[in-house]
């Protein structure tokens, strides 16, 4: 397992998680609902996986998930990006598609992946530190399973590494009894990521410093 990941290599040029990524997945969903182009990136093209997370914030609360898709493969940035703005907002099957109205809530963080290695063992890597893929094949009926979190997950539900690969588990699918042959059964592959996340209001004091503009959105009061 782990060969299908495409890696980067040392030759690669590697890039880090910024807010011109952030602006350029709001610019992405905003173009979207006003039919319009998506504004030109103002960061620059490499090749790595990435993810994008929508969150939003409900009475003053804590940002709630939204939406969360992205990819395990390297992938130009700036079309990656752009997919997956909208994918993750609109296409994550956990959720109703968002709403213009929605946007003054809104935060994205963005995620670019980095440093895969395959673990020793499914307790091999560090909360906080690592995110993790594991895939598995179910002990009775073969089927083969996979999923993954980010670095932040584990940590920000407070999981033990167990607790963390159990829920892994889970959510990919299997429904049998979690034990600790079945924990044996998983091919972890842990890797690291940098991240940014943006709020609406700062997505749009931005705009408005570096294009003298506040974007109108088709769907959503102007204010």
């Amino acid at each position: 397992m782990g060969s299908h990941y495409l890696l980067l290599s040392s030759k690669q040029k590697m890039a880090s998680a910024n807010k011109e990524m952030a602006v350029y997945c709001f610019d992405t969903l905003v173009s979207h609902y006003n039919n319009e182009e998506t504004p030109p990136p103002s960061f620059e093209e490499a090749n790595h996986p990435l993810f994008v997370t929508w969150k939003k914030i409900v009475n003053g609360g804590e940002p709630r998930l939204r939406g969360c898709i992205g990819t395990l493969e390297a992938r130009r940035l700036i079309s990656g990006f752009k997919d997956y703005a909208l994918t993750s907002a609109l296409r994550d099957r956990r959720f109703p598609p968002i709403q213009p109205k929605e946007l003054p809530f809104l935060q994205c963080t963005v995620s670019v992946l980095t440093d895969y290695e395959t673990a020793e063992d499914y307790l091999d890597w560090e909360v906080g530190k690592h995110g993790i893929i594991i895939e598995f094949t179910e002990p009775v009926t073969n089927t083969k399973r996979s999923a993954t979190y980010l670095p932040e997950v584990p940590a920000q539900e407070g999981w033990t590494k167990i607790e963390a690969i159990d829920s892994l588990v889970r959510k990919a699918g299997y429904n049998g009894e979690i034990t600790e042959t079945v924990r044996r059964r998983i091919h972890l592959t842990r890797y690291q990521s940098t991240l940014f996340t943006m709020h609406y209001s700062e997505y749009l004091s931005y705009v408005k410093a570096t294009r003298g503009v506040v974007p109108a959105i088709n769907g959503t009061n102007k204010s």
